[in-house]
């Protein structure tokens, strides 16, 4: 009987230990998600791969090579993932490491609307050029990286004033990462869709772009017409009225946040769609 109760802990532990593994290497891609580092990795992949078949293909000197890459590559990756490895050992010390990873976005997501929609309403009615992106799921630090870094308090008044015709910031991107302003002035990569109406400019093909290649919900709000207008998973929705666009934001960004972790959030867009 003490060699059956033996066993039965020996299989937890084993679980447990198991489990644990899993749930640090979930976190650390957390937090190298959107960054350089996932293509590193890839790169370390292949690597493997390569020295493996060379094993199997008996290619001495290539096996060799990739051996001494895997031997001498420890040093290099602390080089390489020195500010990934920092930011994790700075959230462990802050005792976030083991904490839900979505609680500090999902607690700004009231201010980040409103701060938008004011923000946004204020410009239409003056017809202050704008381009505003918000990073969901899919990581953006390759486009904020081509920004002037701010990470700031979102507030409608940064907003405004970012987009203030002739200022140093106005021409390009916000991205607002974790209900932060992270950076502006950033590029966005341009939609090439034959299906784009000839009247709208850079901003719109911008924010049909990034749309395209990733997750997040972007705000533009035209020079020309003074019209908002928002991009998703690369549908554009122009001419909303104010109350439209608060509604539809505060749908994705508030109330529909939490289930998109288990589905695909539903748009019931009413403004014309010219995706």
């Amino acid at each position: 009987m003490p060699f059956a109760d033996w066993s039965f802990w020996k299989y937890i532990s084993s679980a447990v230990d198991i489990l644990l593994v899993w749930f640090v290497i979930y976190k650390l891609i957390n937090i190298i998600k959107g960054t350089k580092a996932v293509q590193l990795l890839k790169g370390i992949l292949v690597i493997l791969v390569v020295r493996i078949l060379s094993d199997f293909l008996g290619l001495t000197t290539m096996s060799w090579i990739m051996q001494q890459l895997i031997t001498y590559g420890f040093l290099a990756i602390i080089i390489i993932f020195q500010p990934e490895l920092r930011r994790a050992l700075e959230q462990l010390g802050r005792g976030r490491f083991f904490s839900r990873g979505t609680s500090s976005i999902e607690n700004g997501q009231e201010r980040t609307v409103e701060a938008i929609v004011k923000a946004t309403e204020y410009m239409a009615k003056r017809r202050i050029g704008a381009l505003i992106s918000i990073e969901r799921e899919t990581g953006m630090s390759d486009y904020i990286e081509t920004g002037i870094a701010l990470n700031s308090q979102i507030s409608s008044e940064l907003l405004i004033n970012i987009f203030i015709p002739n200022t140093p910031l106005h021409d390009g991107a916000v991205i607002i990462q974790k209900n932060n302003v992270a950076a502006a002035a950033c590029y966005l990569p341009l939609s090439e869709s034959p299906f784009i109406s000839k009247e709208l400019g850079t901003r719109h093909r911008a924010a049909l772009g990034i749309s395209e290649v990733t997750d997040s919900v972007t705000v533009v709000v035209s020079e020309e017409t003074g019209g908002i207008s928002m991009t998703k998973n690369g549908k554009l929705h122009r001419d909303l009225s104010t109350e439209e666009f608060k509604q539809l934001l505060t749908s994705e960004l508030v109330t529909n946040y939490r289930s998109r972790h288990a589905s695909s959030a539903r748009w019931n867009w009413r403004g014309k769609n010219n995706g």
